[in-house]
């Protein structure tokens, strides 16, 4: 059984016992979280989707919050004497899922 989940403005394929990175999430270390956005549900049955799939929630435990590593953005004109370096680290919730309900 699986689902497809929307957090953050993007998509998840996500199955119970599987650790996800979603943007950032309010809550602490051990706090439940709950995706009521659900857009898709597979199951032994068939495939659920519609209005069938939003009656379905997917509930997980927040295990790390944490930012990926730094990206580096370099601009560089070559003649101008033009040199702009800056950085960015985004931040992540890791979150793992233990149940999907319909």
């Amino acid at each position: 059984m699986y689902a497809v989940i929307r957090s953050g403005g993007k998509q998840y394929r996500v199955a119970p016992g599987e650790t996800l990175q979603v943007e950032r999430l309010p809550g602490k270390v051990g706090a439940k979280v709950t995706f009521d956005d659900v857009l898709a549900v597979r199951t032994d049955e068939g495939f659920l989707t519609g209005d069938a799939a939003t009656k379905a929630k997917v509930t997980g435990k927040i295990i790390q919050q944490a930012r990926h590593p730094k990206v580096l953005v370099m601009k560089y004109r070559k003649t101008k004497q033009y040199r702009i370096k800056r950085g960015h680290r985004q931040g992540y919730t890791a979150v793992e899922v233990s149940d999907i309900k319909l």
